[in-house]
């Protein structure tokens, strides 16, 4: 059974930093399963920074939708698996299920996040999950930025129960919560 890790925080707040280190933790090879689609030079620029930070030891799978069946495929071939982040896998499928309606949306969602959490709980390698924590500002002002706001919110919910540690970091600082 693999050991769950699941690290929030907001945006810039260091968490993937603190991710990549508690994943060094457990030796390499390591797995980087990146869920970013590069749709402009500014993001394409993002993914070159991270990869120069993490280094050799790491191997990067890109994977924006179907993250339960490549985390499935790729147990066992690494020390550990970082997955960063779940708000753009989320934020992904979303864009995916939109036009099926908001109620049939969200209960997509619902369906992929619960496939994810029985695979994490299935695995031998233990998965650091990094999600941005979407709730703490203004409520947004459209229905389709306000429906992303609330399934992020359940999506962490889900994700940290499931969880064995639960770290938020804020400016930097990680904070153990469980």
């Amino acid at each position: 059974m693999a050991h769950i890790i699941f690290i929030t925080g907001g945006a810039r707040s260091g968490k993937s930093t603190f991710a990549e280190k508690r994943a060094a933790e457990f030796g390499a090879p390591l797995g980087y399963l990146a869920t970013a689609q590069m749709l402009d030079s500014e993001m394409d620029e993002r993914v070159r920074q991270h990869r120069e930070r993490r280094g050799a030891e790491w191997h990067t799978i890109e994977e924006p939708i179907n993250l339960s069946q490549e985390l499935a495929r790729c147990d066992g071939q690494y020390k550990a698996i970082l997955v960063d982040c779940m708000t753009l896998w989320l934020s992904n499928l979303l864009f995916t299920y939109e036009a099926d309606g908001p109620t049939q949306c969200e209960k997509l969602i619902r369906e992929d996040l619960l496939q994810l959490r029985d695979i994490l709980q299935a695995m031998v390698t233990p998965v650091i999950l990094v999600s941005n924590e979407v709730g703490m500002g203004i409520v947004p002002d459209n229905a389709l930025a306000r429906l992303f706001r609330d399934i992020a919110g359940s999506a962490n919910q889900t994700m940290a129960a499931a969880a064995d540690e639960v770290h938020i970091v804020i400016s930097g600082i990680p904070l153990t919560l469980k």
